[in-house]
């Protein structure tokens, strides 16, 4: 009989063990949705920021063209 309550004190705390596994699981995955949406937010914050730098160089190309033509250069 006490081998038998063993037995089920171990198939118990096994039990416990796998549902907590399992809610860990359904955590990380919640949270690797999370990360990815922020690794996507970035990356569009990064395309824009670059986008605006090619922007600005575009308009700082043409500006230094416009003072070349009409000889305002230093």
């Amino acid at each position: 009989m006490a081998d038998n309550d063993r037995t089920d004190l171990v198939i118990e705390h096994l039990k416990k063990i796998q549902a907590k596994l399992s809610d860990h699981d359904a955590r990380f995955s919640s949270i690797d949705a999370q990360v990815l949406g922020m690794k996507t937010h970035l990356a569009a914050l990064v395309q824009g920021d670059l986008a605006r730098n090619t922007d600005y160089a575009a308009l700082q190309f043409r500006i230094e063209r416009i003072e070349r033509r009409l000889e305002l250069n230093d």
